[in-house]
C-alpha cells in the first residue's frame, strides 16, 4: 500500500513537472500569471505531501517537501511586499490626466506560434533575449546612465589636462612618485578605451526617434571627427619611454589631451541638470582661470630651464639657492608669477633677453584677451542672478513714486508695501504664465497640475472631470494674492470670475464685515454661481455672499469668458456645475420655480428660427449670385450688338454725303430699334 502511495506521489510530481515545463514553453509572455500558477502548484504539492504525512508515518521524511514549499511561499510573499513598498504607487489624478505610461511597442505574436517545434521555440527565445540585451546596452544621451558615465570620463580627462604638464615640466615631481603615476595613467587609459565602447553604443535621434541599431551607430560614429580624436588619444605613444627614459613619459602622453570635448560635454550636461546654473557657471569660469594660470606657470618654469635657471633676474632662480630649492616653492613661485602676469598687474622682474620680451608680450596678450572675456561673462552672470531682484525693485520704486505723486494716504501706501514684501518673501514675484509661455500646452498643463496638485485634488469640480477639460481649465487659471482684510467679492456685485483657494483662509461674512458664517480653506471654490447664469436665480449674475480674506491668501482666478469657452465642448461638466449651483441657490431660497418644459420649448423655437434664418440667408445669397451673373451676360450681349452695328455702318468708305447721312440716320434708327427691343 505504501508503494502505491509512493508511486502515485512520484506520478503526480512527474505530471506536474511535465505540465509546468509545457506551460513555461507555451506561455512566455505571461510572467505574472506564471508566478501565480507556480505558487498554486506549490501549494498543491504541499497539500499532497501533507496528505501523505497524515496517511503514513512522518518518520519516512515526506514532510520535508511541505516545509520547503511553505518557506518558498513565505519568501515570495516577503519579496512581493518589499517590492510593493519600494515601488511608488502612481497618483490616480495624474494618471487620468497623463494617460497610459509610455511603453515600448512590441511586435504582435505570430498566429502560427502554436505550431512551432521545440527547436524553433528555443531559437525564438534566444533571439528575443539577444534583442533585449541589445536594447539594454544602447544608451540615450539624455539618460542618467550616460550622465553617470560622463562623471567617470570627466575626471580622467581633467587629470591628464592638469597633471601631465606639471610632470613634464617638474622632473622631481615626475620621478618621486613613478609607480603612482603609472597606475593612474593606465587606469585613465582603460577608461578612455571604455569610453570608445560607450560611444559605439550611444544612440541618437533621427526624425524624433532614438536610433538603436548597432551597425548604424557604429557607422555613424566612425565617420565623425570625434572618432579620429578618440583613436589618436589612446595610441600607446608612452611606450617610447623604453627608449628615451621614464622622465619623458608625460610628454609622450600629451595625445591624451585630445579627449577634451568629453570634459566640455560633462560641464554642459551638468549645467543643464543643476538647479543652480549661475553658481555652476561661476565655478566653471574660476576653474578655467586656474587651469590657464597653471599651464602658464608650468610654461614659465620650462622656459626658464631652457634659458638657464638663475641666468638672469627674470628667469626662475637657480636650485642651488636653498630658498628656491624645494619643489613646492618652485611651483608656488611660478604660479604667483603667472597670476601677476596674466592679470596684467605686473610687479615682476623686467625681462632681459629678447626671448623673454617675446614670451612676456605673448603672456600679456593672452591675459588681456582671455580675462577680458571671462570678466565680461562673470559680470553678465552676476547681473542675471540679480535680474529678478532688480526688476521687482523697479516695480516697487515705480509704484512708490506714483503713490507719492498722487498723494495716496500713508495707510494705503503701507498696505501696498506690505503686499509687495509678502510677494518677495514667499517668492511669488515670478510671472508663471510668462515663464511657461514657450512650452506647448500639454507640457504647460502637466507642469501646472504637478505644481498645484494638492490644491486641484481638493476641488470637487476637478474630481470627475475629463482630462481635456482639466487641461483647458488649468491653462486658464490666473494666480492672485489678496492681503488681510481684502474683500474678494461683495454681495450684489456683478460676477465676472470664479475663484479657487490655493493657500490661505477666507471667511463668509455678513453685511457688517465682522460676523462670520463660514470659513473657506485650501481647495474650496466659490463664485461659480454668478457666472453660470442659472435660470431661475433671483440674484441673476450677482454675488450672493461677502467673502473676505483673513490673512494673505493665494487664489486661482477663472474668468467667465474662459470658463464658458472651456465648458462649451463639455456639456456634461457644465450640467454638473449648474446642478451644484442650483442646489446651493435652492438651499438659500434664492431659486425661483421655473417651468422647465416651457424653457425647453422656447429653446426649440429659437433653434427653429435660427435654422430658418440660415436657409433664408442661403437663398438670398444664391439669388444675388444669379442676378449678378445674368447682369454680366446682358452687358456682354449689348457690347457685342454695338460692335456689330459699328462694323456695318463703317463697312463702305466710298458713300456720298447723302448716303452717309442716310446711313447714319439708318444706323440711328436701327440702334433706336435695338434699344426699344431691349
Amino acid at each position: 500500500m505504501a508503494g502505491l502511495v509512493q508511486d502515485s506521489h512520484r506520478l503526480s510530481v512527474k505530471t506536474w513537472t511535465e505540465e509546468e515545463s509545457e506551460r513555461s514553453a507555451g506561455t512566455l509572455s505571461r510572467g505574472q500569471s506564471m508566478c501565480d500558477d507556480t505558487s498554486s502548484e506549490l501549494q498543491r504539492m504541499a497539500a499532497i505531501d501533507r496528505r501523505d504525512i497524515n496517511s503514513q508515518n512522518s518518520l519516512h521524511g515526506r514532510g520535508a517537501l511541505s516545509r520547503i514549499v511553505s518557506m518558498v511561499m513565505t519568501l515570495r510573499e516577503w519579496a512581493q511586499k518589499s517590492m510593493a513598498a519600494e515601488t511608488e504607487r502612481p497618483d490616480s489624478f495624474l494618471e487620468r490626466f497623463r494617460g497610459p505610461a509610455h511603453m515600448d511597442i512590441q511586435a504582435p505574436p505570430s498566429r502560427f506560434s502554436h505550431s512551432q517545434t521545440g527547436s524553433e521555440r528555443d531559437n525564438e527565445i534566444r533571439w528575443s533575449r539577444g534583442r533585449r540585451k541589445c536594447n539594454i546596452v544602447v544608451l540615450s544621451p539624455s539618460d542618467n546612465a550616460y550622465y553617470h558615465w560622463l562623471m567617470v570620463i570627466g575626471p580622467a580627462v581633467f587629470y591628464n589636462w592638469t597633471l601631465l604638464v606639471v610632470r613634464a615640466c617638474f622632473d622631481e615631481f615626475q620621478m618621486r612618485n613613478m609607480l603612482v603615476w603609472l597606475v593612474l595613467d593606465y587606469i585613465c587609459d582603460g577608461i578612455y578605451i571604455l569610453d570608445i565602447v560607450v560611444r559605439l553604443h550611444t544612440g541618437f535621434l533621427d526624425q524624433g526617434l532614438m536610433v538603436k541599431d548597432l551597425p548604424r551607430l557604429r557607422e555613424t560614429y566612425l565617420r565623425t571627427l570625434l572618432c579620429k580624436l578618440d583613436i589618436c588619444s589612446i595610441l600607446p605613444t608612452d611606450l617610447l619611454y623604453l627608449t628615451v627614459g621614464m622622465s619623458y613619459t608625460p610628454l609622450l602622453r600629451f595625445n591624451r589631451l585630445l579627449r577634451l570635448p568629453r570634459l566640455f560635454e560633462f560641464f554642459e550636461r551638468t549645467e543643464t541638470r543643476t538647479g543652480y546654473p549661475n553658481a555652476f557657471r561661476i565655478c566653471k569660469l574660476v576653474l578655467y582661470i586656474l587651469v590657464i594660470i597653471h599651464w602658464n606657470a608650468c610654461g614659465y618654469y620650462s622656459f626658464s630651464k631652457v634659458l638657464g635657471l638663475g641666468s638672469d633676474s627674470w628667469v626662475y632662480p637657480n636650485a642651488s639657492d636653498p630658498e628656491f630649492a624645494s619643489l613646492s616653492r618652485s611651483y608656488i613661485y611660478c604660479l604667483y608669477w603667472s597670476t601677476l602676469t596674466l592679470t596684467t598687474i605686473g610687479e615682476t622682474p623686467p625681462p632681459v633677453r629678447d626671448e623673454e620680451y617675446l614670451f612676456l608680450i605673448f603672456d600679456f596678450l593672452v591675459g588681456v584677451l582671455i580675462f577680458a572675456s571671462i570678466v565680461g561673462n562673470v559680470g553678465s552672470m552676476i547681473s542675471n542672478m540679480n535680474a529678478t531682484r532688480a526688476a521687482f525693485q523697479t516695480r516697487v520704486d515705480t509704484l512708490k513714486h506714483y503713490m507719492h505723486f498722487r498723494h495716496v494716504s500713508k495707510v494705503l501706501e503701507q498696505r501696498v508695501i506690505r503686499w509687495f514684501d509678502y510677494l518677495w518673501t514667499n517668492q511669488k514675484t515670478i510671472d508663471e504664465q510668462e515663464v511657461l509661455r514657450s512650452l506647448p500646452n500639454k507640457l504647460r498643463a502637466e507642469i501646472a497640475i504637478n505644481v498645484h496638485l494638492d490644491t486641484l485634488k481638493k476641488v470637487r469640480i476637478f474630481q470627475d472631470c475629463e482630462a481635456g477639460l482639466l487641461v483647458e481649465l488649468v491653462l486658464k487659471l490666473q494666480p492672485q494674492v489678496f492681503s488681510p482684510g481684502d474683500y474678494i467679492c461683495r454681495k450684489g456685485d456683478v460676477g465676472k470670475e470664479m475663484y479657487i483657494i490655493k493657500d490661505g483662509r477666507l471667511a463668509v461674512v455678513g453685511e457688517d464685515g465682522v460676523t462670520q458664517f463660514a470659513v473657506l480653506t485650501a481647495g474650496s471654490c466659490f463664485g461659480e454661481i454668478s457666472i453660470l447664469n442659472i435660470s431661475g436665480s433671483k440674484m441673476g449674475n450677482r454675488r450672493t455672499a461677502n467673502i473676505r480674506s483673513l490673512g494673505y491668501s493665494d487664489l486661482f482666478c477663472l474668468s467667465k469668458q474662459d470658463l464658458m469657452e472651456a465648458l462649451q465642448e463639455f456639456p456634461h461638466a457644465r450640467a454638473q456645475l449648474e446642478q451644484r449651483g442650483r442646489d446651493i441657490l435652492q438651499k438659500e431660497g434664492l431659486l425661483e420655480e421655473v417651468n422647465v418644459s416651457a424653457g425647453e420649448e422656447l429653446e426649440e423655437k429659437v433653434e427653429r428660427l435660427e435654422s430658418s434664418l440660415d436657409r433664408l440667408q442661403t437663398c438670398l445669397a444664391r439669388l444675388q449670385s444669379e442676378f449678378n451673373s445674368s447682369q454680366l451676360r446682358m452687358k456682354q450681349r449689348i457690347t457685342a450688338l454695338e460692335h456689330n452695328i459699328t462694323t456695318v455702318a463703317t463697312g463702305s468708305g466710298f458713300l456720298s454725303d447723302t448716303d452717309c447721312n442716310e446711313s447714319v440716320s439708318g444706323g440711328e434708327g436701327a440702334r433706336s430699334e435695338i434699344n426699344i427691343r431691349l
